[in-house]
């Protein structure tokens, strides 16, 4: 068997080992080889300390930062891309449930390994030595099992979010959780409430971008996601009696997340969009159930939360808008401009992607009438856009320096009258000329309009 590393990382190692030290790359890159993915990061892990790896590479002229140097590791900059080195170690207990509060370095590469979190990250490799798999790493990637190094309870107390990163490996990688893992997982979710919003958020936010969403089932199934996200398990819980639907809220809002492109405030706005249907279910006399209100609801309810999980305000407000337009119904030029105005273009075309996931998340019966109306709708914005009809106020022939001269005076009377004026346009587009548009704001002053 044999890793191809890259020339740089092999360039590093060689070096290491010249001096008379053990090294390896180890852990995700290792995996992912192993299986054919190009890992992202190549770590590297040797029995040299912090202070040795220093005077290697200095003496080579090459960079090297103290990142993390009380726990083992420095980072070498090589050619502009950082790698991280980290000295064989022990560690101590997880006082507060995410760093150890001793580390004893070692020259033993199995002690190292043995307090890494899953098997399948606990492997090193190197060309003189091969593959270095002291508990089965490879066994399971090939059995395609998440399962922890030693005992779970004791791994997942050390540091809580290690439970999501094994939903989150079974997720990007398609592999089942082990039996004393998964138990381990349900006894101990509540310390998920002891990790900081922002590392739970960036493990949810890979579970999300990857291909078996799914696999959020397991993290309310299994009680983590009452801790950061409580709103989802009523979805799991309410169905949807409508010819439209065939899977309840939950379910629904998987399928539609899966649906999308992985761009996270996509895929954001999927996983929320719904998020409070079961708030607003009411059920007919025919026994057909609606959710009146929803789209406003959920958006309120969107903004609440990613707030709360500590999103930026950029990605807020997207999200905010589109949960709130869902639902709305687009048709004619004149609604097309109109919701153009208050989102721009790029906004609605994210919109027509939101609503395209939501049908194919829906009854499929009804899917080719559906997906022919948004196609109707993407032909009317490129007419819309193509003839340069106006819909914001930046297109509107008249401005406020045009008003002031008429004899308007800065202020709400002035906005009152543009918006007005762009209304009359939205309507009818051949209006949005000059000369036009200034009549009909003198007409205004004279008829005396109340503003």
């Amino acid at each position: 068997m044999k890793i191809e590393i890259p020339k740089s990382v092999e360039f590093i190692i060689n070096n290491i080992e010249t001096e008379g030290y053990e090294a390896y790359i180890v852990g995700g890159c290792v995996r992912d080889s192993l299986i054919g993915r190009i890992p992202n990061d190549w770590d590297i892990t040797t029995n040299a300390k912090p202070t040795e790896i220093k005077d290697i590479f200095s003496k080579l002229d090459i960079k090297v930062i103290e990142t993390g140097i009380k726990h083992g590791t420095v980072t070498l900059i090589f050619e502009k891309i950082p790698y991280e080195i980290t000295t064989y170690r022990i560690e101590g207990k997880y006082s507060d449930k995410r760093h150890p509060d001793m580390v004893e370095f070692t020259k033993n590469i199995k002690k190292d390994l043995n307090r890494r979190d899953f098997t399948i990250n606990a492997m090193a490799y190197n060309y003189k030595n091969g593959l270095v798999d002291c508990y089965s790493g490879l066994c399971d990637l090939k059995n395609n099992i998440i399962k922890c190094v030693g005992d779970p309870s004791k791994r997942f107390r050390e540091d809580a979010l290690r439970m999501i990163r094994a939903i989150r490996f079974s997720a990007q990688l398609n592999f089942e959780i082990e039996i004393h893992t998964k138990e381990a997982i349900k006894d101990l979710s509540y310390n998920i409430k002891n990790v900081s919003m922002e590392r739970i958020k960036e493990e949810f936010n890979k579970i999300l971008l990857s291909d078996d969403v799914f696999k959020i089932h397991k993290l309310n199934k299994y009680g983590l996601m009452k801790y950061f996200l409580p709103e989802f398990d009523i979805c799991e819980n309410t169905k949807q009696n409508h010819p439209y639907h065939i899977f309840n809220v939950g379910s629904h809002i998987l399928h539609a997340v899966s649906e999308i492109s992985t761009e996270l405030h996509l895929r954001l706005t999927m996983l929320l969009h719904d998020i409070c249907k079961p708030n607003c279910k009411i059920t007919d006399e025919k026994g057909i159930d609606h959710f009146y209100g929803h789209a406003e609801k959920s958006a309120e309810a969107c903004k609440n939360i990613l707030k709360r999980m500590k999103y930026d305000n950029q990605t807020i407000i997207k999200v905010y808008n589109l949960v709130k337009y869902h639902d709305y119904e687009v048709y004619s030029n004149r609604s097309i401009k109109r919701l153009l105005n208050k989102m721009g273009e790029e906004n609605f075309r994210d919109l027509l992607k939101v609503k395209e996931a939501d049908i194919k998340a829906q009854n499929p019966k009804y899917y080719n009438k559906n997906h022919n109306i948004l196609l109707e709708i993407e032909k009317r914005l490129e007419h819309i856009l193509e003839n340069k009809e106006c819909f914001s106020l930046k297109n509107l022939n008249i401005s406020g320096k045009d008003l002031i001269e008429l004899g308007f005076e800065q202020g709400k009377e002035m906005g009152y009258v543009l918006k007005k004026l762009l209304d009359i346009v939205i309507e009818n587009p051949d209006l949005n000329v000059s000369e036009e548009l200034k009549s009909m704001a003198l007409k205004m002053i004279k008829d005396n309009k109340q503003i």
